[in-house]
């Protein structure tokens, strides 16, 4: 497929705004869950009501304004809408970033995890930080920084319900590591394991991990049916968790990031443009947020060049910007660290349009038939909810809207 015609984005267009890190984003679900618990070290940054027991549930690709569209699926989750925490996704709005950021409560510059694939300047090579990780990466010396889950373990019970094969995976190695893993495969298994887990213990913080949604998202888009249906599941489940938790426990709901969904022919492959690759040594990233990385020596004069031919051709549908303008933004967090640095790409390109962008050189052809995509920063992509879906009635708190735009 060619790119499509376009002009360059108007001089100056202003980039979207950053993640809210430290006031209002997923980073500071757990940190602010393990102060309530009590655990030093951490604070209360989104003004939490008291509990003697958190749960954390994190739904994988349910977006703020695909709950609000589509909440007639979930019409328990919808009653809670009028009283419901806008936060924002890491950046990019991929899973690999934000669990990396639920985990640790860092931003992105800090944690390392920068992509759903990005160079790893050591091997000089591209390497998946999701579900296919390369030999050669360590994940704890990838994310060294220490997770939420591993500090509270220090002082009180801590576990996490999730599908079995993520027990030991590469990205729970480097990002959610800490306390108990308990496996449970269906999705009335998970709610039942946490159930339990929680009644046995006088005080935990558990980590509750959902991915059916994000799942049916990708294969059959958000607007399906399909995506309705896993809707419904996890409407019926949560509901019955909430319905059967210990009375002094606080239930959360939030996300990892939204979704958009892409026709067909808004799917490109970039790569067949000579002008898009020129001097170009490594692509990586997500098909609505693509790294660029540049052959070592290119010069300010040769990433402009390569510039203009990304705003020639997708300038009214995507926002190109340079590393060092993304870092000024504040979208990778306050600090960018030395090792995390090169692991951003030289240019970057963030869709602000609903299309999708490939190397089919590097990443198989079936690869574009996936229907829901993020990764950039529109607001369908960077806005996720915080409900609170139970809490100890006598414990409330009425500033507890804090830390976040309330809906």
């Amino acid at each position: 497929m060619n790119s499509p015609s376009g002009t360059s984005s108007p001089s100056g267009e202003p980039l979207p705004p950053a993640p809210g890190y430290g006031r209002s984003s997923v980073a500071d679900v757990l940190t602010s869950s393990a102060a309530v618990l009590g655990v030093p070290g951490f604070e209360n940054t989104l003004n939490l009501p008291a509990a003697k027991r958190v749960c954390v549930v994190m739904v994988d690709g349910l977006g703020w304004s695909l709950l609000k569209q589509r909440g007639g699926h979930a019409p328990f989750l919808r009653g809670f809408l009028p009283s419901a925490r806008v936060l924002t996704a890491a950046f990019p709005t991929t899973t690999a970033a934000s669990l990396a950021s639920l985990g640790t409560g860092r931003p992105p510059g800090e944690h390392g995890m920068v992509g759903y694939d990005v160079l790893d300047p050591e091997q000089d090579k591209v390497v998946n930080l999701l579900g296919n990780w390369d030999a050669g990466v360590d994940p704890a010396r990838w994310q060294p920084c220490p997770t939420v889950l591993e500090r509270a373990a220090e002082h009180i019970p801590v576990a996490s319900v999730s599908l079995p094969r993520f027990e030991d995976s590469a990205m729970t190695r480097a990002a959610l590591r800490g306390g108990e893993f308990i496996g449970a495969t269906g999705v009335h298994a998970r709610v039942a394991a946490a159930v339990q887990a929680l009644a046995g213990s006088p005080k935990m913080l558990m980590y509750l991990y959902w991915n059916e949604l994000d799942k049916a998202g990708h294969k059959h888009g958000a607007q399906s049916q399909q995506w309705g249906f896993q809707l419904e599941e996890l409407d019926s489940a949560l509901k019955l968790l909430a319905a059967r938790l210990p009375a002094d426990t606080l239930l959360l709901l939030t996300a990892d990031h939204g979704m958009v969904d892409v026709a067909p022919e808004h799917r490109y492959d970039f790569s067949a443009d000579p002008a898009l690759i020129a001097g170009v040594r490594h692509t990586a990233g997500e098909p609505r947020m693509v790294h660029l990385y540049l052959e070592p020596g290119t010069d300010e004069q040769g990433r402009d060049k390569l510039m203009a031919a990304w705003r020639s051709a997708y300038g009214n549908k995507a926002w190109i910007t340079t590393r060092q303008e993304a870092i000024a933004a504040g979208y990778f967090g306050a600090v960018v660290t030395e090792s995390v640095l090169p692991r951003i790409g030289d240019v970057l390109v963030l869709a602000r349009e609903p299309i999708a962008l490939y190397d089919l050189r590097r990443m198989r052809p079936a690869s574009m038939e996936v229907v829901g995509q993020h990764g950039s920063l529109t607001r369908a992509e960077r806005e996720v909810p915080l409900l609170q879906l139970a809490a100890p009635a006598a414990k409330r708190n009425p500033g507890a809207s804090a830390g976040g735009r309330k809906k």
